[in-house]
C-alpha cells in the first residue's frame, strides 16, 4: 500500500493537485480504506485513533461529491460534521479550508462561547459544509437560524467522546431534523456497546473500516512513571519542567479547577504556563492555544478537552499530573507528542490512590510502564496495580521488568468442627473455639454449675413496694407534677396556649375592630 497515491483512490484531478501542493502524497491506511467506499455513497463506520489522518478520510470524499452537485441555499447546509469540542471543530474547519482552496465550496464552523449573531449572519449567506458542536447547533435550530432539511452528508467525528460528554440526547434531536435519504459516517477511536447501538440507529448497512491495532502501539513515545505522594506532585512537576530537554510540554489534569491551580503554581515558580478547559471562554481558549503554538507560553495545562484533535507541532513532553479515569484517555493524552514521525516523552506522576488507573492503562497497552527514580528528597512510595506491587520514589525505584507480584498474607485456615464427646468445652476454647450453640457456661467461670441466680438486693421477696410520699393514695397527679416526674421543666401557661406558634388571636366576628 506504500505505492498507492491519492490519484488511485478515485479523487478528481483538481483535488489531487491541491493535495500535492499541500504536501499530501501517500494516503494513510484509514484514508486508503475509507475514501473509495465513501465516494460510492455508502455509510461507513470508521475505527481509528487520533493522528491517523481520519479528518482527510471523510473530508476529501465530501468535497469531491459536493463540488459537482451545485451550491447551498441560505441557512441550508448540505453537509454536517459534528465534533465534541470547539478546538476539534475549529481544526476540522481549518483542514477543510486547505482542501477546498481550488473549489468554490463554502465551509463554516459554529460553537458555543462565541456570539451567535455573527454566526447566524454567515449561515444566512449559504454554507456547503457546516462543522458544529451539538449544543450551539441546537441553539441555532431553535432560533430558526439554520435548517437541516437539505443535509445529504452527516459525519460524527470522535463519536465516543461525544457520548462521554453526554451529547447523546442532542445527537438524537439533531438527527430527527435530518432527511432520511443521506449518507452517514461515524468515526470513533474506541468501540463500546454504546457506539454499537448508535451505529445501528444512524447507519444503513455500513462498511466497517478499522485500522486500530488490537494492541495499542506507542512505540515512538518514551513512557515513564514517577511514584510520588499526592502533596509532593507540584514540586516534582516543577523540577521535571526545569530540565533542559523539556522545550514544549502539555500537563494534563482531571479537573478544571485543578488545571487553574497547577497553572498558577507554575507561573509563581517562574514557568510560563496557561490553562485551557471547558470553563474558559472561546476567546480565552484561543488565546491560550495561540500563545502555546507561537512560544509565548511553553507549558499548557489542560483537561482532557485538549487530549484529542489538537495538532500542535513541537511538543516534546506530555506530563500526566493526574491519571485519567479511562485508560483510552491516557493514549489520547500522550498522543499529543511524537507526531509526524518525531519522538516524544510521556511522564506520569502517580500517587498510591491511582494504582488502579495505572493497572488499567498497562493492561490496555499489554506492557508495563517503566518506573523512574524520582529526584532526591522525595519519599519512597509503593504502587499497587491490582495484583502487582511496585516500589518507586527517591532511591527505591524498582525496574518494571523485575517487579514481582505483591506478597499476600497466607489464607486463614478454617476452624475445625468438633464431633463427639472426646473434647471438653474448656479444651476447645483453649484452642480458639467459642462455645457452641446451646452449650452451658463451664465451671469456674463466674458462677458454679447449678447455682441459681441471686435475688436483687435492697428489698425482701415478699416486701411490697412503698407508696410515694407527698400525695395520698388514690389522688391523681396534676399536669405540672407529671412533667416534673418525667424530667421536664414546669412551664408557665401562655395566653395563646393551644394555638399555632406566633399566631395572634382572631377577633370575634361582628365586633368593631377599630374600637
Amino acid at each position: 500500500m506504500s505505492d498507492l497515491t491519492f490519484d488511485g483512490l478515485g479523487l478528481g484531478a483538481d483535488l489531487c493537485q491541491v493535495l500535492r501542493s499541500a504536501g499530501f502524497v501517500t494516503p494513510t491506511p484509514i484514508q486508503a480504506k475509507a475514501i473509495p467506499e465513501l465516494l460510492t455513497g455508502k455509510d461507513v463506520l470508521g475505527i481509528a485513533q487520533t493522528g491517523t489522518g481520519k479528518t482527510a478520510a471523510f473530508a476529501l470524499p465530501l468535497i469531491e461529491q459536493l463540488a459537482i452537485s451545485g451550491r447551498a441555499r441560505p441557512r441550508c447546509p448540505r453537509a454536517l460534521i459534528l465534533a465534541p469540542t470547539r478546538e476539534l471543530a475549529a481544526q476540522i474547519q481549518a483542514e477543510i479550508r486547505r482542501f477546498t482552496a481550488g473549489h468554490k465550496l463554502r465551509s463554516f464552523c459554529v460553537f458555543g462561547g462565541a456570539s451567535i449573531r455573527p454566526q447566524a449572519q454567515i449561515l444566512a449567506r449559504g454554507t456547503d459544509i457546516l462543522v458544529a458542536t451539538p449544543g450551539r447547533l441546537i441553539d441555532l435550530i431553535n432560533q430558526r437560524m439554520v435548517s437541516l432539511g437539505e443535509v445529504r452528508h452527516l459525519v460524527l467525528d470522535e463519536a465516543d467522546r461525544l457520548l462521554d460528554m453526554g451529547f447523546i440526547a442532542d445527537i438524537r434531536r439533531i438527527v430527527a431534523d435530518l432527511p432520511r435519504a443521506r449518507q452517514s459516517l461515524l468515526f470513533s477511536a474506541t468501540v463500546s456497546p454504546e457506539i454499537g447501538e448508535l451505529a445501528r440507529t444512524l447507519l444503513k448497512d455500513p462498511i466497517r473500516v478499522e485500522v486500530t491495532p488490537k494492541v495499542v502501539s506507542v512505540d515512538a513515545i518514551e513512557q515513564g512513571v514517577y511514584a510520588v505522594k499526592g502533596d509532593a506532585k507540584p514540586e516534582l512537576l516543577r523540577q521535571l519542567l526545569a530540565r533542559e530537554d523539556v522545550r514544549k510540554a502539555i500537563v494534563f489534569t482531571r479537573t478544571k479547577h485543578g488545571a487553574d491551580r497547577v497553572a498558577r503554581r507554575l507561573n509563581a515558580a517562574g514557568i510560563e504556563a496557561n490553562a485551557i478547559h471547558g470553563n474558559k471562554t472561546q476567546g480565552a481558549r484561543k488565546k491560550a492555544l495561540d500563545g502555546f503554538k507561537h512560544g509565548k507560553e511553553w507549558v499548557l495545562v489542560a483537561t482532557d478537552i485538549a487530549a484529542r484533535g489538537i495538532d500542535i507541532s513541537g511538543i516534546t513532553h506530555v506530563i500526566n499530573f493526574e491519571l485519567p479515569h479511562e485508560p483510552e484517555s491516557y493514549v489520547h493524552r500522550i498522543g499529543r507528542t511524537a507526531r509526524n514521525g518525531s519522538k516524544g516523552v510521556a511522564w506520569s506522576l502517580v500517587e498510591p490512590a491511582e494504582g488502579k488507573q495505572l493497572g488499567a492503562i498497562e493492561r490496555l497497552q499489554r506492557n508495563d510502564i517503566p518506573r523512574l527514580e524520582a529526584p532526591e528528597g522525595f519519599a519512597p512510595v509503593v504502587l499497587s496495580t491490582q495484583g502487582a506491587t511496585r516500589r518507586g520514589g527517591g532511591g527505591s525505584s524498582r525496574s518494571h521488568a523485575g517487579a514481582g507480584a505483591a506478597r499476600r498474607a497466607p489464607p486463614r485456615s478454617p476452624r475445625a468442627r468438633t464431633s463427639g464427646p472426646s473434647r471438653s468445652p474448656q479444651s476447645a476454647r483453649s484452642q480458639g473455639e467459642g462455645r457452641s450453640f446451646g452449650e452451658g457456661r463451664v465451671q469456674g467461670e463466674g458462677r458454679a454449675q447449678g447455682e441459681n441466680r441471686p435475688q436483687r438486693q435492697g428489698r425482701t421477696q415478699n416486701e411490697s413496694r412503698p407508696q410515694r410520699e407527698g400525695r395520698p393514695q388514690g389522688e391523681r397527679r396534676t399536669a405540672t407534677e407529671s412533667r416534673n416526674a418525667k424530667g421536664g421543666a414546669s412551664r408557665p401557661s401562655k395566653p395563646n396556649s393551644g394555638k399555632r406558634f406566633g399566631a395572634t388571636p382572631r377577633p370575634a366576628r361582628g365586633r368593631n375592630h377599630a374600637a
